[in-house]
């Protein structure tokens, strides 16, 4: 069970003008499920991503850095499930181009300004014919991106997803303009993303600088989906993307630190989190969702790695599923950190407000009782002070539990 989501409620969801989203099934994997979406942006609109940095990407992920690399203005998306296009050699990349090819003809675009996206099983051909006779039938569902849209986009890209994602905000700009800002993002294993997450889609109405894009979305990425981990594998197929259509009117945002820009990515910000955080909270088998901020750094990428180490160990994961407080291994993890000059004197360990260590040992008051205690709710907080420096960083994870092992174990089955 997802730890604190709900399938989002379509009347929450903004409208994102100069937007439209279609969803189909496809049957490209299974029966009877949401499987092939599509986006389609009017002329004009700006888009930036950030893409997975495993060596081993999938054929989508280099077909989109080739297509947003032409320059030509991204005009669709399109999206499959049940199948990721991943470990397929030429063949995948054809296909990938097919697929681009195939709804391009539809719209009267150009191939290059389609991104393909797909995630699912790796190293399975994809099922090229089924997905280009769905794409008909995912262009003629396409609908004005309002909440039921988003809301149908959300289902349409779950795999083992146990709740559709999706976020929105409506900001007000210090020029005056209202924009509204609303995503989807999916993810449940294979979470360590160290750039984005498997699938992000958000949107805005804003008007923002074609060249500002890769910008945004690499800074979102940076506070959001670069900040979550479920069990430490990068995806082969990890893509964030942002679109700005600029019809909410007014100026475009040509600097991020501009009033108006500021304004903006606070919004993109607030719903990046969120979606990236949804993914923690249904992480597969997942029954707690923990927040791990280490404090006191020398620098933020010290402070990360503390914390990735404690998001990482199986042995802290398990310890909070069983709601064990045998927290000497969180102590453990920080030390293997890669931290040189640890001073584990200087060390300080907190979970929620249980002080647990103060310079480097067991507090005389700690009592295990009170760890027990934290540890049996839904949401946790760690808190590890370096006594080394002002940086800090905070990492989101969840617990390792039986089920992790069984969905994983009978993914394709």
């Amino acid at each position: 069970m997802p730890v604190d989501l709900v399938a989002p409620n379509p009347a929450e969801l903004h409208a994102v003008r100069g937007l439209k989203i279609g969803v189909t099934q496809a049957h490209v994997r299974k029966p009877n499920r949401k499987d092939l979406s599509v986006l389609l942006l009017d002329e004009g609109a700006a888009v930036g991503a950030v893409f997975t940095q495993n060596r081993f990407c999938a054929a989508p992920v280099q077909v989109c850095r080739q297509h947003l690399g032409a320059g030509h203005g991204i005009r669709a998306l399109v999206i499959n499930t049940g199948n990721a296009n991943a470990g397929t050699g030429e063949p995948g990349l054809i296909n990938a181009r097919a697929t681009c090819i195939a709804l391009a003809r539809q719209l009267e675009v150009s191939p290059e300004q389609v991104l393909p996206f797909s995630t699912g099983v790796i190293m399975e051909p994809l099922p090229l014919a089924r997905i280009e006779a769905g794409l008909p039938h995912a262009v003629a569902a396409a609908t004005p991106a309002n909440g039921a849209a988003w809301a149908n986009l959300a289902e349409g890209i779950m795999t083992t997803d146990t709740v559709p994602k999706a976020a929105s905000r409506r900001v007000t700009l210090p020029s005056g303009v209202a924009v509204s800002i609303s995503g989807v993002s999916k993810g449940a294993g294979m979470i360590r993303p160290n750039m984005a997450t498997m699938l992000g889609f958000m949107a805005t109405d804003a008007a923002i600088a074609p060249g500002l894009m890769d910008e945004v979305a690499r800074r979102l990425a940076d506070v959001s989906f670069n900040r979550i981990t479920i069990d430490g594998d990068t995806s082969t197929n990890d893509s964030f993307v942002v679109m700005a259509t600029g019809q909410a009117g007014g100026s475009p945002v040509t600097a991020l630190d501009s009033a108006d820009g500021a304004a903006l990515m606070q919004g993109l910000t607030a719903v990046a989190q969120q979606l990236a955080q949804a993914i923690v909270r249904d992480g597969e088998g997942a029954t707690k969702f923990i927040t791990i901020t280490v404090e006191g750094g020398r620098d933020a990428a010290e402070c990360r790695s503390a914390a990735y180490a404690i998001a990482h160990s199986p042995l802290v994961k398990t310890a909070f599923f069983a709601s064990d407080p045998n927290l000497g291994r969180i102590l453990a993890a920080v030390g293997y950190a890669g931290i040189a000059d640890l001073d584990q004197s200087r060390i300080s360990l907190h979970l929620d407000d249980v002080a647990i260590v103060t310079d480097g040992g067991r507090r005389a008051d700690y009592r295990e009782e009170d760890g027990s205690r934290v540890m049996k709710q839904s949401e946790i907080t760690i808190r590890i002070g370096l006594g080394r420096g002002t940086a800090s960083d905070t990492v989101w994870t969840c617990d390792l539990s039986h089920d992790y092992v069984s969905i994983n174990a009978d993914y394709r089955s």
